[in-house]
């Protein structure tokens, strides 16, 4: 598939899914859908926060490309991260398990990552477990 094939395939998939029952959109092109909800008014991080995830990333072929689950979650200082984690993790209370639909654009963009190529709408399932 040519590369703007893909970018564009990438950005259809995306729309339709922020038309789907239970997804809700973030600012930047970013979508979510709870999949659990964690404590009414509990703690949510800033950009300077370390928080603690749990994480699954995939494509949308389904092709998983990371994965903190079977091992220790990951601590990750907030402002080092894909713009799109930054701007989704600042919405969620510890708690939280989202599924986060996140564009190219505040992702990797253009450039291609190992096992993620670019022009990639990425999927995350993330568990805000604590922010330090």
């Amino acid at each position: 598939m040519a590369k703007q094939d893909y970018i564009e395939k990438n950005r259809r998939w995306l729309a339709e899914k922020a038309g789907e029952p239970g997804v809700k959109a973030l600012d930047k092109g970013i979508y979510y859908k709870v999949l659990r909800a964690g404590k009414p008014g509990g703690a949510s991080p800033n950009r300077g926060s370390v928080v603690n995830v749990h994480y699954i990333g995939k494509t949308i072929n389904g092709k998983t490309f990371d994965s903190s689950r079977g091992g220790v979650a990951p601590a990750f200082r907030l402002r080092e991260l894909i713009p799109g984690w930054i701007i989704a993790l600042q919405q969620m209370h510890v708690g939280d398990k989202w599924e986060v639909y996140i564009p190219a654009e505040q992702a990797y963009g253009r450039f291609s990552q190992p096992s993620i190529p670019g022009g990639s709408t990425l999927i995350f399932e993330i568990e805000l477990l604590g922010v330090m």
